[in-house]
């Protein structure tokens, strides 16, 4: 007996979504991120409108000032869909297991004097609280922002938030030998301490904006384009060149963090920027009012971390965050801006 096994090809009679394909136009193949982003957020059919703010619908355009044709014109150029973004931070997670791993086995931080860890304790510990504002100012604008392509991407932006938060409290644990001392103690610091209390005021003023799209500005790319490279480029430097590279190797997911970021947030304010001129100004404004208090904010750490260095590291802060500005449509601050 013979028996012949043939194949036939199943032609595909669409190649994607209804609601994708009128974007896009024809019926053409979409990536996955496309059909998990475009044309998502409800726009009819609301059954109430919210008690709290009667005169909106439940979502609503008109909670930002900043004015878009097309509001899903806001592309994550990391393509980040539910699926991709869980498997890369799956692998990061993997590293900074082994990272944490090697640090404890070797003492790294456990073994250093005890002056060392109180003072990398204090400069570092205190940035959980930082991070769990950043968690609630991006689920602020999660909640409230309209249109999925820019939705989807700050909610995955509040848990890299939560991971960044845990990554500073496990540093806090490593440094008191897992008592959780140093957690109470940098809660305390960030509650009384002179230095964080100018950073604290900034961000409780930042949590109660609001237009979502101000909060965006004001925490993804001012304070954290502002507090980022000075903590983790120069307070970080310092402190590797006092205390050993085990802090640097415990820092290395946010500093890679921060650079992917950028490109999301660079993306995201540049595409706004180049809408309207009135949006244009608008963010200009935004970032000049926050930059300004970010900046009073922050120099305190930066003294008690670099001492004489302070000024050149703030300097050279300042200046790599208003060469990012310009890149993206929005001009250079005047001497009469500055002062």
């Amino acid at each position: 007996m013979q028996i012949d096994i043939k194949t036939s090809d199943v032609e595909q009679v669409r190649q994607t979504f209804s609601h994708v394909a009128r974007r896009l136009g024809a019926d053409k193949a979409a990536s996955r991120y496309q059909e998990a982003t475009l044309e998502l957020q409800p726009e009819v059919n609301f059954h109430y409108r919210p008690l709290w703010e009667p005169d909106r619908e439940l979502y609503d355009k008109r909670r930002t000032a900043i004015v878009m044709n097309d509001w899903y014109a806001f592309k994550d150029p990391r393509q980040y869909y539910y699926g991709a973004y869980t498997i890369t931070r799956s692998r990061q997670q993997d590293a900074m297991e082994k990272s944490f791993d090697f640090v404890s086995r070797r003492g790294l931080l456990s073994n250093l004097p005890d002056t060392s860890r109180q003072h990398i304790a204090a400069l570092f510990v205190p940035l959980r609280h930082v991070e769990w504002a950043a968690n609630t100012n991006n689920c602020y604008v999660t909640a409230y922002g309209w249109g999925t392509a820019i939705t989807q991407a700050t909610m995955f932006h509040s848990m890299d938030r939560l991971g960044l938060a845990q990554y500073l409290s496990r540093i806090g644990l490593l440094l008191d030998g897992n008592t959780g001392s140093s957690l109470v103690e940098g809660k305390q610091r960030w509650l009384e301490s002179a230095m964080w209390q100018p950073l604290r005021k900034t961000i409780e003023h930042l949590m109660v904006v609001r237009d979502w799209f101000e909060t965006y500005v004001a925490q993804n790319l001012v304070l954290d384009g502002l507090l980022y490279p000075l903590v983790y480029t120069y307070v970080d430097a310092a402190l590797a060149a006092q205390h050993g590279a085990g802090l640097s190797m415990l820092n290395e997911f946010a500093t890679t963090w921060f650079d992917e970021t950028t490109r999301w947030v660079d993306a995201t304010v540049k595409t706004a920027v180049a809408e309207s001129p009135e949006n244009a100004a608008l963010i200009a404004g935004w970032i000049e009012h926050w930059s300004a208090q970010v900046l009073s904010a922050i120099q305190p750490i930066a003294i008690e971390a670099l001492g004489l260095d302070a000024a050149a590291a703030m300097q050279a802060v300042e200046a790599a965050f208003e060469a990012r500005v310009v890149k993206l449509g929005i001009p250079a601050r005047t001497e009469a801006n500055h002062a």
